[in-house]
């Protein structure tokens, strides 16, 4: 293994030009790369680092990402970037005996007809242009709270209304509604940022934790709403191909609860996933 420094970063990109050397993919290096990334944030947290990297940290990680209730197949992908990251460290033995246990899901929540009515109503009449967009971002387009907070002004064009979700190698086109498109302009209209479109009284990006904080005021959560997204597509039969690709969902249990809830005829719902997801192909 070679190592420039005993810092994080370089050691992370000793690890990329390793996985050149083992002839893997573009697409796999940026993958692992950011995975790696992550990790390495929640272990500065806990006041450690991927130099001194120990079984228990690694255990550990897997539990908080259960607890958050990351699927099995996001687990599975971390778990083999982890994997990867202890060859490179000649340090395989360090992912033995690592359980994937994931924490059982509930069904899902959303929110009802009156509540979406409610919700609307009172963040509008809060007045907050900054807190009506965020709110019709994630009840319209049903994107990921960190996929909102990482959101640029070049992510939106209001020519063609929609809004474009670019992660790691993937990227997903999102029509803007009409009501979004509007809550959205008139906000931009009023901050000067030229890049991040979410940002704080003081001007810096806006945190995931900053938008659960004001969520939490209405009673929902950035989760709740991405739900709502999706079930209310899923009622209005919308094709799950469809669903899936604008909320970027490729796990086939996840589609499951929404079709659970749905009231389409079950034969032909069973129908339309195994077509969704044969050979995996969605981006």
């Amino acid at each position: 293994m070679r190592n420039n420094s005993n810092e994080a970063i370089p050691l992370i990109l000793d690890f990329c030009h390793w996985l050149k050397e083992q002839k893997k993919s573009p697409g796999t290096i940026t993958t692992y790369k950011r995975e790696i990334e992550r990790f390495q944030e929640w272990l500065q947290q806990k006041q450690s680092n991927l130099e001194d990297l120990t079984k228990s940290d690694i255990q550990d990680y897997i539990l908080f990402l259960e607890q958050q209730q990351k699927s099995l197949a996001t687990i599975d992908k971390t778990m083999g970037a982890i994997r990867t990251f202890a060859k490179f460290l000649e340090k395989p033995d360090l992912t033995f005996g690592i359980k994937l246990e994931p924490v059982v899901k509930e069904d899902i929540e959303t929110l009802s007809d009156e509540q979406y009515e409610l919700l609307l109503r009172e963040v509008k009449e809060d007045g907050n242009l900054r807190d009506i967009a965020i709110v019709y971002m994630l009840l319209h387009t049903g994107i990921r709270v960190s996929e909102l907070c990482s959101l640029n002004r070049n992510n939106v064009d209001f020519l063609k209304n929609q809004l474009i979700i670019e992660k790691a190698e993937n990227k997903r086109s999102i029509p803007l509604s009409k009501e979004l498109s509007m809550h959205l302009e008139n906000y931009l209209t009023f901050h000067s940022s030229e890049d991040a479109i979410f940002i704080t009284k003081s001007g810096e990006r806006i945190t995931e934790r900053a938008v659960q904080y004001m969520l939490k005021k209405y009673n929902v959560n950035p989760n709740k709403l991405r739900h709502t997204f999706c079930q209310r597509l899923v009622d209005a039969r919308v094709d799950l191909d469809i669903v899936s690709r604008l909320a970027g969902i490729k796990d086939l249990n996840v589609i499951k609860r929404y079709v659970k809830r749905s009231s389409l005829n079950r034969s032909r719902l069973e129908e339309v996933i195994n077509n969704t997801f044969i050979n995996d192909t969605l981006g």
